[in-house]
């Protein structure tokens, strides 16, 4: 028998149509990588780390439950983020019509096959803490044993999320 994993992933993008893609990718997420159990609300967010004039991204984080191994849902991301045109350039962030992290798998801290889980930055960032904390605010983070709640309070991040 199948492990299940619950997951969560952070979707956003700030090009094309964005509630669009966001509804595409959730598709995406039940028929290859498993059953949605829970999806924020979607937030329009100020680009993070990104130069002025560049577009907001809508971003949402949701719950998967899937039996997926990391590896497994890692290609399914990659995929993903492929069929979206997702472009990588070390050091800079890009806009782009899509882009999911993997930001939690169970109970799991790894950083194996360049999957690193948890999500090395969901502690830093607005975008992603936001959303958990509504679905999920007290879920622990693995590493610092914090709950959503917690972390989003201690966010330094003053970046602009609001609810559309």
């Amino acid at each position: 028998m199948n492990t299940v994993h619950r997951v969560f992933l952070s979707l956003g993008g700030n090009l094309g149509e964005r509630l669009d893609n966001l509804e595409e990718t959730r598709m995406f997420i039940l028929f290859n990588i498993g059953d949605i159990v829970s999806t924020s609300a979607v937030y329009e967010t100020a680009p993070w780390q990104m130069e002025e004039g560049v577009p907001a991204f809508l971003n949402q984080v949701v719950e998967v439950l899937t039996t997926l191994t990391p590896a497994a849902l890692q290609q399914e991301v990659a995929e993903l983020e492929n069929f979206y045109g997702r472009t990588r350039q070390p050091g800079k962030y890009l806009s782009r019509e899509m882009d999911v992290d993997v930001l939690l798998i169970d109970e799991l801290v790894s950083e194996e096959g360049g999957l690193h889980v948890p999500h090395p930055r969901m502690h830093e960032r607005r975008f992603v803490l936001v959303p958990m904390a509504e679905i999920a605010p007290d879920l622990r983070h693995p590493v610092s044993g914090k709950s959503m709640t917690q972390l989003l309070a201690e966010c330094a991040d003053t970046t602009r999320v609001e609810k559309l």
